[in-house]
């Protein structure tokens, strides 16, 4: 009867979400990355507006991909999130080295 209660109280903590929200996460990077094309191709704005449009839009789906396709807004994925910062952080280091180095 223990192992029952235990494995009920698991089961709550650990809901799972169904695919309504993959759904959700699917439609809105497909939306984002239409948005995406359609600024390319309008092809009226200015360059520095669109790299920083493009990466903005990029920014919010590598997001929206984190929280929902890999899980990340759940509680327990604190290393992973500690190491995807550190990645991020020795990414842009090397690219802000490899700019200096090469303006410089």
């Amino acid at each position: 009867m223990s192992s029952q209660q235990h494995s009920s109280s698991a089961g709550n903590r650990h809901k799972l979400e169904g695919p309504k929200n993959h759904y959700l996460s699917y439609i809105v990077s497909i939306v984002l990355t239409m948005i995406a094309f359609a600024a390319v191709l309008y092809g009226g704005l200015d360059r520095a507006f669109l790299l920083w449009f493009l990466t903005g839009l990029g920014v919010v789906q590598i997001l929206f991909q984190l929280a929902y396709w890999m899980h990340m807004k759940e509680r327990g994925h604190l290393f992973p999130i500690v190491g995807l910062i550190f990645g991020a952080i020795v990414a842009l280091t090397a690219v802000a080295a490899g700019v200096f180095w090469t303006w410089w």
